[in-house]
């Protein structure tokens, strides 16, 4: 089977997530599948006015074995016409990719190239399944353009075959906004279990970034957005004079100069760990050296709703975590299986400090690993698969 995925995101610069997950098993499993996506992160690279139309074939990141060919159509390189510019060329490329390779199925997971992809596969007489990890029209910089895509979110629902949701929160949001709840079926996140070995003690990160077996280590893995709490985080660590206390941060992200700043102006350098972004293959590594992993974001609309690919990683790493209380989070995992609520991102520091002193932390961490022991991504992958060929038979029919 043929799958075309359309994403407006960077597939090689952002972290690993779902997707990559799902359709680099699929193609494992006989599978065509190519990628849509879009050069979000341009403002970094070497300045040009106008990228070319670019095809990156056999590009896995997780998976050596799987065969993903990813096309990102050209944009022009100044902001806002960045996306006014997609807007053409994602629409030109979809409908290329109707005429040239003639896709099974088409699913969506954004905006503006959804919308395209919807309404293709409707000509086409194929099924689109719009698979929402977020709310996307959050997502979007600049806030005067939201209502602008929440007005196309809701028109690209109208041609939506099926509809899939990360959590049971994100599925109540959708479905207030007009999309039948019955044609809602959640899909959540899931983790490689067996790369996480419980019994690691992380003796090798440690060493590599000189931090001592009585040291309490906090952790933090993933992208760095303003919101993710973290600049309290740093704050509170200031004010305290424990020097036993360390956070490695492990990811890239809008904040990431933002702390480094904050880093030096309390004189963090003994305490604050930045690595940037690391190999998908290393993180076990670093969870392993960690004693609690946290999650400071705040309590927005972005965060309310979903569950971050993180935390079931925390988990999988049997350690115990810190969260902020996200009301997501909290109806996912519940008050008893390895996760310690609080209300604000700097109270994290409190929190993992009383951990560290009751010597809890082991059993909240084995708790948290015997829950997500049945997430793994091979079982997602059995869901996200039926769902995909039951949409193409009931289309065919």
């Amino acid at each position: 089977m043929k799958i075309l995925y359309a994403q407006e995101t960077d597939w090689f610069k952002r972290s690993p997530i779902i997707q990559h997950h799902l359709f680099e098993i699929l193609t494992l499993r006989g599978y065509e599948v190519r990628v849509i996506d879009f050069e979000l992160l341009w403002a970094r690279n070497k300045y040009e006015l106008f990228s070319k139309r670019k095809i990156f074939s056999n590009s896995p990141r997780i998976y050596p074995e799987s065969k993903i060919t990813v096309i990102r159509p050209g944009i022009i390189k100044i902001p806002i016409l960045d996306y006014v510019s997609e807007s053409i060329t994602h629409y030109i490329e979809i409908n290329r990719q109707m005429k040239e390779w003639s896709p099974d199925i088409i699913i969506g997971s954004a905006i503006i190239n959804s919308y395209f992809g919807a309404i293709a596969a409707r000509k086409a007489g194929i099924p689109f399944i719009y698979y929402w990890l977020e709310l996307n029209h959050l997502q979007i910089p600049i806030k005067q353009f939201r209502f602008l895509g929440k007005i196309i979110e809701k028109i690209t629902l109208k041609h939506t075959d099926k509809l899939l949701a990360t959590s049971e929160n994100l599925k109540k949001a959708i479905s207030e906004m007009g999309f039948p709840v019955n044609n809602i079926q959640v899909l959540e996140s899931g983790v490689s279990i067996n790369q996480y070995n419980p019994n690691n003690t992380g003796d090798l990160i440690r060493n590599e970034l000189n931090i001592n077996k009585d040291d309490i280590v906090l952790i933090f893995v993933g992208w760095l957005y303003h919101f993710s709490g973290l600049k309290e985080v740093l704050t509170e660590l200031s004010k305290q004079n424990n020097p036993k206390i360390k956070l490695i941060i492990v990811g890239e992200g809008d904040a990431y100069a933002e702390l480094k700043k904050l880093r030096s102006k309390y004189k963090l350098e003994n305490k604050v760990i930045l690595t940037g972004q690391k190999p998908l293959q290393e993180i076990p590594q670093y969870l392993a050296a960690a004693d609690i992993c946290i999650l400071p974001a705040y309590n927005n609309e972005t965060m309310r709703y979903i569950i971050p690919g993180k935390i079931y990683e925390y988990m999988a790493a049997s350690k115990p975590v810190i969260s902020t209380n996200l009301p997501g989070i909290l109806n996912k995992f519940g008050l008893d299986n390895g996760i310690t609520y609080v209300n604000h991102p700097e109270d994290v520091v409190w929190k993992a400090i009383e951990l560290a002193e009751s010597g809890t932390g082991n059993v909240l961490g084995l708790k948290a690993r015997k829950l997500v022991e049945q997430y793994s991504w091979d079982n997602i992958a059995d869901q996200f698969e039926k769902i995909i060929d039951e949409s193409v038979k009931k289309r065919g029919n």
